[in-house]
C-alpha cells in the first residue's frame, strides 16, 4: 500500500488497523541525543484516546504506547524509532453487516474500487485510530521545536455554526474544556448542540485552529516545498479533513492588495509586521510572525440514522450503521493537527540548514 509515509529528512510511516493486534509508527531520520521516554509520548496520546468525555465515543482504550527501537538509555539514538499501542477494546462483530455493503460518507468504495479487498473492521486503515502513530511521532517533534522556543498549539475554533471570540480566547483554557474550546461560552452552547446532535442520531462538523509562535523567518522553500503547501498537505492527510486556510484565507479573494498586504517596520535591528493576514509565510516561506492554519472538518459519516446506499449484490438498501462512533471529530483531532504541524514544521527547519554556506561550514570547518 502506497501512501503510508511522509516527510522529507523525519520520515514518518504509520501502520496497523482499528481492529488489529496494533497500531503505530516508525520515525526515521530523527536526530541523536534528545531525551525521550514513553511518558512524553503517553500524555499526548491521551489527549486523543477515546471515552474521554460524554461526546466522544465510548470505545475505551489506555492507548499505552510501547517504545520498540530507536532510544538507547532514554536518548533519541538517530536510528528508526518504532513506536506501538496495542488494540484492546475491539467488537469486531458490529462491523459484520458493513462487509457486504457501503458506508454512506466513508471510504469502503474507493477501498474496493483500488484493491478489491478491504478491511471491513472499523474501516481498517481508514479509521481515525491510525492517527494514534501521527501523534506519537509529533509528540517527539513538539518536544523538539519547545526546545528552540517554538510552540505548536492548536484547538477547536467551532462547531456546527458555534464559534469561539478569537480575539479573546485564552489558548491556556483548550484542554479544560470537552469541546477543546477556549472559549467557556461556546464550549457550553457547542455541547448543548452536540447532545442534540446525539438525541437525532446526527453527528456535527467544525473547524481547528492551529498558532505556531517562535518560528524564524526563511524556512519552507519558494517553489514547490512551500512551507504553506507543506503544512495543508499534512493536515489533508487527516481523514475528514475538507478544507485548509492558512492566514485569512478565502477572504483575501476578496480583499484589496492595499489592505491585504502585511507592512513591515523594523525597530533596533527586529523586523515585525503591523498585521498578519499572510498568516506568517510569504512567498512559500515563514516570515518570522505567527503562523495562522485552520482546518475544516466534515460531520462523522457513522450515524445511526437510516441511510441509504447499494450492497454487492446490486441492490439498493436501507441501512442503520452500528458500533461505538464519535458525535463530533474535533476535540479528539485537535491533538492530532498540532502533531502534523509539528512534524511538517521540524521536517521543513531540517531540510532548511544546508540553504546558506555559512551554516554547513560552521559545522563541519575545524
Amino acid at each position: 500500500m502506497a501512501g503510508s509515509s511522509f516527510g522529507n529528512i523525519i520520515r514518518v510511516t504509520t501502520w496497523g488497523e482499528s481492529h488489529g493486534a496494533a497500531v503505530g509508527c516508525v520515525i526515521d531520520g530523527f536526530p541523536a541525543g534528545m531525551e525521550i521516554c514513553e511518558e512524553d509520548i503517553q500524555k499526548y496520546l491521551d489527549l486523543r484516546k477515546p471515552g474521554q468525555s460524554s461526546i466522544s465515543t465510548p470505545r475505551k482504550e489506555d492507548d499505552k504506547v510501547k517504545i520498540l527501537s530507536g532510544v538507547f538509555e532514554g536518548k533519541t539514538t538517530g536510528t528508526p524509532i518504532s513506536l506501538m499501542v496495542e488494540n484492546t477494546s475491539q467488537h469486531s462483530a458490529d462491523y459484520n453487516d458493513i462487509a457486504q455493503y457501503y458506508r454512506p460518507g466513508h471510504a469502503d468504495y474507493s477501498f474496493d474500487s483500488k484493491y478489491g479487498f478491504r478491511d471491513y473492521r472499523g474501516g481498517g486503515r481508514s479509521s481515525g485510530r491510525e492517527t494514534i502513530g501521527r501523534v506519537a511521532a509529533g509528540a517527539l517533534c513538539l518536544k523538539f521545536l519547545k526546545q528552540m522556543g517554538i510552540e505548536v498549539m492548536a484547538y477547536t475554533r467551532s462547531i456546527g455554526k458555534v464559534y469561539i471570540n478569537e480575539e479573546e480566547a485564552d489558548l491556556s483554557l483548550t484542554y479544560n474544556t470537552i469541546t477543546r474550546m477556549p472559549d467557556l461560552e461556546a464550549d457550553k452552547k457547542a455541547t448543548e448542540l452536540i447532545d442534540e446532535c446525539k438525541k437525532n442520531l446526527d453527528s456535527v462538523g467544525g473547524s481547528i485552529g492551529v498558532k505556531i509562535t517562535g518560528v524564524p523567518a526563511g524556512i519552507g522553500d519558494p517553489v514547490f516545498n512551500k512551507l504553506d503547501a507543506l503544512l495543508a498537505d499534512a493536515v489533508m492527510g487527516i481523514g475528514a479533513v475538507k478544507a485548509v486556510e492558512i492566514g485569512d484565507g478565502i477572504k483575501v479573494s476578496e480583499s484589496y492588495g492595499s489592505t491585504n498586504n502585511d507592512a513591515f517596520e523594523i525597530n533596533n535591528k527586529v523586523v515585525s509586521k503591523k498585521s498578519n493576514h499572510s498568516g506568517g509565510i510569504l512567498g512559500g516561506m515563514s516570515d518570522g510572525s505567527d503562523i495562522i492554519l485552520r482546518a475544516y472538518f466534515k460531520p462523522t459519516p457513522s450515524i445511526a440514522r437510516t441511510q441509504q446506499t447499494f450492497n454487492k449484490s446490486g441492490e439498493n438498501i436501507d441501512i442503520n450503521i452500528k458500533g461505538r462512533h464519535d458525535p463530533v471529530i474535533m476535540p479528539r483531532a485537535v491533538i492530532v493537527v498540532q502533531s502534523m504541524a509539528a512534524i511538517t514544521l521540524l521536517d521543513a527547519m531540517l531540510v532548511n540548514m544546508p540553504a546558506k554556506a555559512e551554516n554547513v561550514l560552521k559545522m563541519y570547518t575545524k
